[in-house]
């Protein structure tokens, strides 16, 4: 059975992920004074402003609007052509304590809300990630690559990216579509803008062997992206889940992760469900995995936890489970302590997919519980 399966991806500069990694740079600037302090924060940016609204328990003075100021400069919007830039963006913040109510549950180390959080795993790419949110964050990091170290001069922050693969049986077999916006400078010729995404972006990252006669390259399929950034369309912290996590090719909780300190389980157990789901398909347990962690607010045992591997188990999906259980601790201070999560390592999770990482701090990314699986098996 043949079937084409698309994820986008989205450079730093696109507004929701500016919002996202002032969100965590947020919490990182907290975390770096205070490892227990709770953060959960979030960002809206449009036309000359940034707003910094949530809730902050720590004893710890954050100068948040230098931290705002900071990342829009490293982002890129440095120049008041692009229509906001770190000089003169107006910067609010309204910020309270966490709810007493919340920390009741918090402290003993229960939960820090209730929900579900779903972890995923397949074979298909050595990141042990499916291969069109691989692709489409390779994509977006060229992207802004080259705009950065000037190899492509007529690019601005905002961009986009969106790679739709062809699979036969489910395993992919070749790139059908490619779509790149890319924010440019006002003067450049479309074709320009056209060739170099095409020689210096799409060239270097998609494999040639992927790529045949009949897929199709769309570069800023609209004709013309000046405009762009919290100029052209209003950010929001939480509006990427899915480019933060499996690009839509595994189920999603709801809850988004940039801003949240790790006591927050929509974070800390999406986090840990994707290190239960990458450590069973690396120990060669299934080929594909899917997690689902579910918790009750103030109760640090989760309520539940489901595990499927689609028929490509090497052995029944309970037997996995039950190894599982016996394993990993599931415990919100658990995974806290295991993964190492009381770090500022944040604001690098908040563009190009919290998943199939290699950098510092990806614990969660970490293969090394594959032989305790096996033992218990």
């Amino acid at each position: 059975m043949r079937r084409l399966l698309t994820s986008e991806s989205v450079t730093e500069g696109h507004p929701d992920k500016l919002c996202d990694q002032i969100s965590d740079a947020v919490l990182d600037a907290v975390l770096e004074r205070d490892p227990f302090g709770r953060v959960a924060v979030e960002a809206l940016t449009s036309r000359g402003f940034v707003m910094v609204a949530g809730e902050i328990t720590t004893e710890a003075y954050i100068e948040i609007p230098k931290v705002v100021r900071k990342v829009v400069k490293d982002v890129g919007y440095t120049d008041a052509r692009y229509g906001f830039d770190y000089h003169t963006c107006a910067v609010l913040t309204m910020i309270q304590e966490q709810s007493p109510d919340i920390a009741l549950g918090v402290n003993t180390g229960g939960a820090g809300d209730q929900g579900m959080m779903f972890g995923y795993a397949t074979d298909e790419t050595e990141e042990l990630m499916p291969m069109p949110i691989v692709l489409a964050h390779k994509l977006a990091r060229r992207l802004a690559g080259v705009r950065k170290y000037e190899a492509i001069r007529f690019l601005r922050p905002d961009g986009k990216s969106q790679v739709t693969i062809e699979y036969e049986d489910n395993k992919p077999v070749r790139v059908d579509t490619i779509l790149i916006s890319a924010q440019h400078e006002p003067d450049v010729k479309m074709s320009e803008v056209k060739e170099a995404i095409i020689e210096q972006v799409i060239k270097k990252v998609v494999p040639e062997n992927m790529m045949d006669t009949d897929t199709k390259i769309l570069v800023n399929p609209t004709g013309r992206f000046v405009i762009g950034g919290p100029q052209a369309d209003t950010g929001l912290t939480g509006r990427k889940i899915m480019v933060d996590t499996y690009g839509g090719l595994g189920r999603h909780g709801g809850g988004c992760f940039s801003g949240k300190d790790p006591t927050k389980v929509d974070r800390s157990a999406a986090y840990m469900s994707r290190y239960v789901a990458k450590n069973i398909v690396a120990a060669g347990l299934a080929k594909r995995v899917e997690i689902q962690l579910a918790y009750a607010i103030g109760v640090d045992e989760p309520v539940s936890i489901y595990l499927d591997t689609f028929g490509t188990g090497t052995i029944e999906d309970e037997r996995i489970l039950k190894a599982v259980k016996k394993v990993f601790n599931f415990t919100p201070r658990g995974i806290i302590d295991h993964l190492k999560l009381q770090r500022p390592i944040y604001r690098n999770t908040a563009v190009y997919g919290h998943f199939g990482r290699t950098e510092e701090g990806f614990t969660w990314e970490l293969t090394d519980m594959v032989d305790r699986l096996k033992s218990e098996v």
